[in-house]
């Protein structure tokens, strides 16, 4: 048999509610610990003098007693557990695990006994049902009854309010009231608070951000006691989890953090945190209000009657020596302007959020405290409003999700390092490369595990890089081609054009200077757009080339792909990719080196075909057939630009044949003008070159006719 014994998903009871937990047996204690809250309970196994194994409605369970009279109950046990927990007990322990049977019987008529901590009803000499102490809130007394109250826990959908004992009247020769006997055992070990006796120390008029206020705290032996102006709290020392010293980022003030479980009630608000802050400068000399030897016997050195120093000093060291527990304070971690904390948001409030060596917490409005053991996985998220800041998502094994927002760029490589180290699982690893750039610690992380949401960023830069260049080029165009500049010079023109209707030859001087004008411009646009650098392409691909190799990744995908789509039916290709990265980061060393033998294979291939395909020489011919595929291109487009240009001579040597009659042609000219500079440039232009043409035919045929009388004269003479 081993050292020690395990157990996981081992129930507590508390207040009602099962906590789960895992337990150990150890050769020196008994440890469980609570998934949920943390806290760990220790047996020293020197102190064990009762172990019972009962039958109990999850199953099976264990009670185990004390010297001191305290009393541990866990269930979820199998039948099977008991034989080898048993002989552990015998071989470590020295005590006997004896089976102890429960009272089914259903009855109400019975013995009501007091052991320890517990009430225990009893039918017969067995146990009905047991009734810890330390949930009773309040016990009150009637003629022949005794009514207990309990507290309320808010986890819980039904809650136990109150169980009444009837008392038998007592008998002639006893002294004692049997229902003041019992309810004077009940208040012995019930959990009321009275405030009997001075308080050891009083703060005054300390500043508490949650609840809110201004309040006195007085220390009692037993419990905390807050004292505002509209609000009392009574705290027992039994209900604080933790205690938190935490540094302000202006180094000026100091967070006081207490942990609560069950937290405070006002009305329908509770508190699972007490904070207070405290100013550095503050100072106190504190008195407390025992003899020295009081104080010397009940803590032990940890304090002394008379003290002094700061506020914040003060008041944690009697706290950690009430409560008996350890402060917490940051670690190592150092954010980027030099603080323990980083500034965020949650919920729409501000506050900041301390990296601890176990965990996170987050102060102040509302407080968080996240331990690393129950995070599944955290996430760094782009900042949804602007892109100077990041989201820091955390994940918890019960499906909450907490997210801090507005985090400050600069904070991002101190907090993926301390999270990193922490060896936390981070979604998205791929996204430090692309907020620090330059920095490449973690440049082949890649390389062993696929990100998917690194590659559909990748991929979205690439859609963006390509807008962004159209957007240019249509920046450019529209900086060598202004319609609007043209559309006020066809309008001066135009109203020329009006006036010299009306007047005379200087007028249609004018209309030529315009029309001069026009042309000029008209070539500079030309030229500016071929002055334009055409857009970079992509190099032409060599299609004979041999391919590339796959990654050990791709291969596995492509041979998993299918085994994919069979278990998760209707999955999405983008899913596919996502479900397909987070099995590979999920396989072991063993399982990838099999697909990295085959990647490095694959390799050694194509680096053989390459070589032989440049040594063969069709690498060069394929490159000289893409350069003349270029010459051929540029050679259709300088023909293309030369037929321009004659059709633009051909156009002005229209106009110089026609230069007898000036007035008419120069107004045809101006209304083939203002078509051409029309929204609609080709079909304007079209018409102005049907028009021309249509002009040169009737010029034609007027000449023939001219010449043809002049012919027949000559001969008859």
């Amino acid at each position: 048999m081993g050292d020690t014994l395990e157990f996981s998903d081992i129930y507590q009871e508390f207040k009602g509610s099962w906590n789960d937990g895992r337990l150990r047996f150890g050769k020196q204690t008994v440890v469980y610990k609570s998934s949920k809250t943390g806290k760990v309970d220790s047996i020293p196994a020197g102190e064990l003098n009762l172990a019972q194994w009962r039958r109990v409605c999850l199953g099976h369970g264990i009670k185990l007693g004390t010297n001191s009279g305290h009393v541990y109950k866990y269930d979820g046990f199998r039948d099977t557990d008991m034989e080898k927990i048993s002989e552990f007990f015998k071989a470590n322990y020295k005590v006997e695990l004896t089976e102890k049977d429960m009272c089914v019987k259903g009855w109400n008529w019975g013995t009501a006994k007091f052991s320890g901590p517990l009430l225990s009803f009893e039918v017969n000499e067995s146990t009905a049902f047991e009734v810890p102490l330390s949930n009773v809130s309040q016990c009150a007394t009637g003629k022949n009854e005794v009514t207990l109250e309990f507290h309320q826990n808010d986890d819980t959908d039904v809650s136990l309010m109150e169980v009444r004992f009837y008392v038998p009247p007592a008998q002639a020769d006893e002294r004692q009231d049997p229902v003041e006997a019992f309810a004077e055992n009940v208040l012995s070990k019930a959990d009321v608070i009275q405030a009997t006796g001075d308080a050891v120390c009083i703060f005054k008029e300390l500043q508490c951000l949650t609840p809110r206020g201004r309040y006195d705290i007085r220390i009692y032996p037993t419990f905390l006691h807050l004292h505002g102006k509209t609000f009392d709290y009574k705290i027992p020392y039994t209900t604080v989890l933790r205690l938190f010293l935490l540094p302000h980022k202006d180094q000026r003030q100091m967070f006081f953090v207490i942990s609560l479980d069950p937290p405070i009630k006002q009305g329908q608000t509770r508190y699972h945190f007490l904070i207070l802050l405290f100013s550095k400068e503050e100072e106190l000399s504190l008195t407390l209000n025992m003899s020295e030897e009081d104080v010397e016997r009940r803590f032990e050195g940890k304090l002394s009657k008379n003290m002094s120093g700061s506020l914040y000093e003060m008041v944690s060291r009697v706290m950690k020596s009430l409560v008996n527990r350890k402060i917490t304070v940051p670690g190592n971690f150092q954010g980027h302007s030099g603080a323990q904390c980083i500034t965020c948001s949650y919920k729409a409030s501000s506050g900041l959020l301390y990296p601890l060596e176990r965990g996170f917490i987050y102060v102040h409005k509302p407080p968080v405290h996240l331990r690393f053991e129950e995070i599944s996985s955290v996430n760094f998220a782009r900042g949804t409003t602007t892109t100077r800041s990041f989201d820091f998502e955390v994940e918890t094994k019960q499906g909450n999700q907490y997210t801090f927002s507005s985090i400050e760029r600069e904070e991002y490589g101190k907090l993926f390092d301390f999270v990193n180290a922490k060896k936390l699982n981070i979604k998205n690893r791929g996204f430090k490369e692309g907020m620090k750039g330059k920095i490449d610690e973690y440049s082949d992380s890649d390389e062993d595990q696929h990100d998917a949401y690194l590659e559909r960023m990748k991929a979205e830069g690439k859609i963006r890089e390509e807008g962004n260049d159209s957007e240019e080029s249509d920046g450019e165009s529209d900086e060598s081609f202004n319609p609007g500049e043209e559309d006020d010079d066809i309008a001066e023109e135009y109203d020329s054009n009006a006036s010299a209707s009306d007047s005379s030859e200087d007028g249609d001087d004018s209309d030529g200077e315009n029309s001069k004008k026009k042309k000029a411009k008209k070539a500079k646009v030309v030229m500016e757009k071929k002055e334009r650098k055409p857009r970079k392409g992509k190099k032409p691909r060599d299609a004979g080339a041999p391919k590339r190799p796959m990654s050990a990744y791709m291969l596995w995908l492509n041979a998993g792909r299918e085994r994919i789509k069979s278990e998760n039916p209707g999955i999405s290709i983008t899913e596919i990719s996502k479900k397909a990265g987070e099995m590979w980061r999920q396989l072991g060393k063993e399982d990838k080196e099999e697909w990295d033998i085959k990647a490095a294979e694959a390799k050694k291939q194509y680096d053989k075909a390459k070589t032989e395909y440049k040594e063969s020489g069709a690498a060069a011919a394929a490159a000289s057939a893409s350069s003349s595929l270029k010459k051929e291109s540029k050679k259709s487009g300088g023909k293309k630009e030369e037929k321009k240009r004659k059709s633009a001579g051909g156009g002005d040597k229209e106009k110089e044949r026609g230069g007898g009659n000036d007035s008419f042609k120069s107004r045809e000219f101006i209304e083939t003008s203002e078509d051409s500079s029309s929204d609609t440039d080709r079909k304007s232009k079209s018409k102005s070159k049907s028009k021309t043409k249509k002009k040169k035919e009737s010029d034609e045929e007027e000449e023939e006719a001219m010449s043809t009388p002049a012919s027949s004269e000559e001969e008859s003479d």
